[in-house]
């Protein structure tokens, strides 16, 4: 299921768009240990509002260049724990008899004229739509298109001694060694002795794993100025950061999470765009139309991410430079309102301005021709 396929199956309960039907979810597991964390901002209470684990209204971001409290508002950045998701979730959809909930390996999925099929160990299901958040393994990319990875590995610590501002997060430290490529720290502090403390990189290929663990321990040590901490939950993570699209609709499945594109490609940022997406999907629903007929439009934020990820993927320019430029000339609001894919045309052109033009102008011709070939 994972958050795609929980958030769809809540919001259609909650929307009476169950009643007389018969939906069958499908999982490799029951969760039973918090493995994961979702970050992301919203200016008002949303539909999750209930299990946010913290919010802040101030972050830090570092680089070698910048070092700056930023006043996030009208946003405020949230943090949702894995388990608290998923119990929420499933006491909702438990307490709903439309949902049959089944656990094993997914074989095969495929589709025909008027119905879609599952493989779920040796039994088959049929339904008239599937909604599938399995992300294809081998995406077909062409040479003109990018393709890096967002991999993270996050430590929930507890220190001896009070380290953490517990009023602020740090969004983005980019004070990390940029050996590998784009390479930061977030930190999301959860009392002044325990945090989550997550290393992340944008590159081509994954890093051995003991390069995860010292990258944790370099960061602790230098800048939090701890070398004694207790770890007591851990988490790891691959996201992929491509151009290459990603089919949202296969004849009768209808493809969501990362799987129908929500992922933003230039960013990594997915549970925000998940919700907006299942929103779309509701309203669909609510509408009587058919949810695998409606096609994905195409936007200028696609380009904008391509944009970027010419320049990262080619190393043109440091992810730690670009950010710190965006950062250092523009205001938070308007740069966590273009990441939300919510800005206006004039907005973008501003924030195009405050980037080294000339650079950002031969990537865009690019990836303006790559489109159109």
């Amino acid at each position: 299921m994972g958050c795609a396929g929980l958030s769809l199956a809540v919001r259609l309960s909650e929307a009476g768009l169950t009643k007389g039907k018969k939906i069958l979810l499908v999982d490799r597991a029951v969760k039973d240990r918090n493995d994961r964390t979702w970050c992301f901002w919203e200016t008002k209470p949303g539909f999750f509002e209930d299990i946010v684990f913290r919010s802040w209204n101030k972050a830090w971001f570092n680089s070698n260049d910048l070092s700056a409290l930023l006043d996030l508002a009208p946003y405020h950045y949230k943090m949702i724990r894995g388990i608290d998701f998923f119990q929420h979730c499933m006491s909702r959809i438990s307490a709903d008899v439309a949902f049959d909930i089944k656990y094993g390996e997914v074989k095969d999925i495929y589709t025909e004229e008027f119905m879609a099929y599952l493989v779920l160990n040796e039994e088959e299901f049929g339904a008239p739509i599937l909604f599938n958040s399995i992300v294809e393994k081998n995406l077909r990319k062409k040479s003109s298109q990018h393709h890096l990875l967002q991999h993270f590995k996050g430590w929930v610590i507890k220190t001896k001694e009070p380290v953490f501002e517990t009023h602020h997060p740090v969004l983005m430290d980019f004070r990390t060694p940029q050996t590998y490529g784009t390479s930061f720290v977030y930190v999301m502090p959860i009392s002044t002795q325990e945090a989550l403390v997550e290393y992340t990189l944008f590159t081509p290929s994954l890093l051995p794993s003991n390069e995860y663990d010292e990258g944790l321990k370099s960061y602790l040590h230098q800048f939090l100025g701890t070398t004694d901490w207790e770890i007591i939950e851990e988490e790891f993570g691959v996201i992929p950061m491509t151009n290459v699209p990603f089919k949202k609709i296969n004849g009768r499945i209808r493809n969501i999470g990362t799987a129908g594109g929500m992922t933003k490609a230039s960013s990594g940022y997915t549970f925000r765009f998940i919700q907006k997406d299942i929103e779309q999907i509701i309203e669909t629903i609510k509408d009587g139309a058919d949810v695998v007929k409606k096609s994905a439009e195409f936007t200028r934020f696609n380009w904008y991410d391509s944009v970027l990820l010419n320049v990262l993927a080619l190393k043109k320019m440091q992810g730690a430079d670009v950010f710190s430029c965006l950062f250092q000339k523009n205001k938070p609001e308007m740069l966590l309102k273009f990441l939300d894919n919510e800005t206006k045309f004039a907005e973008e052109l501003r924030i195009m301005t405050t980037l080294p033009q000339w650079l950002f102008m031969k990537a865009g011709l690019q990836e303006g021709f790559n489109l159109l070939r």
